[in-house]
């Protein structure tokens, strides 16, 4: 799978699962996409301990989702727990999903496709925690290694990783996915408009 010139966003902040930040990243680097490394803060995150270490590239407040052809989105619990609550990370989320772009979300980090309100309709898969978020979200959740619904690929856990990067490989090959038109969240904004 060759992926040269393809620009791929990372949206994760401390509390990463590393093996489910750096196994991908290095997938996507071998396949020759350009990967950003992007938080809500600058400097350094950290994942479940203190050597887990990545530098950030980009803050969202500097981030362009209009700059990237594709979202990668590691798990943790702490991770997008945190994130979700960041609006600019959210927005930056719905941004990928309302325009096509593919996204690759594993474990925990399917929540942040709940709080983009970007699940409705889609067959997904989560850590079995998420189950009942993402159904409530209205999404179809289902006990599969990878799933993948118009270029929303998902995965559950760290031993789903080498499925999960097969298939987010593929996917982001693919490029920008039809779009089942704007997410609810981003048709609400255009009404208040």
């Amino acid at each position: 799978m060759h992926l040269d010139g393809l620009r791929v966003a990372v949206l994760v902040t401390d509390g990463y699962e590393p093996s489910e930040l750096t196994e991908p990243v290095a997938a996507l680097r071998d396949a020759g996409a350009d990967v950003t490394i992007v938080s809500d803060h600058d400097g350094t995150i950290h994942g479940k301990t203190d050597a887990d270490r990545a530098s950030v590239d980009l803050t969202l407040d500097t981030a362009r989702a209009d700059d990237y052809g594709a979202l990668l989105l590691p798990g943790g619990v702490k991770n997008p727990d945190t994130m979700r609550q960041n609006q600019r990370g959210v927005a930056f989320v719905r941004a990928f999903a309302d325009s096509g772009k593919p996204i690759a979300a594993i474990c925990h980090a399917p929540w942040m496709l709940v709080e983009a309100d970007v699940v409705r309709g889609r067959r997904v898969t989560s850590y079995p925690s998420l189950r009942t978020d993402l159904r409530n979200a209205g999404a179809e959740w289902v006990d599969e290694e990878v799933v993948t619904d118009q270029g929303i690929v998902t995965s559950r856990t760290p031993k789903d990783i080498p499925a999960f990067n097969a298939k987010m490989l593929e996917e982001f090959a693919e490029g920008t996915h039809e779009t089942r038109g704007a997410s609810p969240a981003a048709v609400n904004a255009d009404e208040r408009r």
